[in-house]
């Protein structure tokens, strides 16, 4: 499997480019719409909502903290 490196989100006229790059400099870009970037925000939000402690040390309800 391939590991991400690198990421952006551009804008276009009525939609965005998610711009994907791994370790070996290899990039791909995907199109998507409003919605469908709009659910890849809301289920990332939700899959580190779950294990904020296993991944970021971080306790349930302990807001921001462990973060950047």
């Amino acid at each position: 499997m391939r590991q991400l490196a690198r990421f952006a989100i551009s804008v276009r006229a009525d939609d965005f480019v998610l711009h994907l790059e791994d370790e070996a400099g290899e990039k791909m870009d995907f199109a998507a719409s409003p919605e469908q970037l709009d659910a890849v925000i809301d289920a990332l939000d939700e899959l580190l909502s779950e294990n904020e402690e296993e991944f970021f040390g971080v306790e349930d309800g302990a807001e921001g903290a462990g973060r950047g």
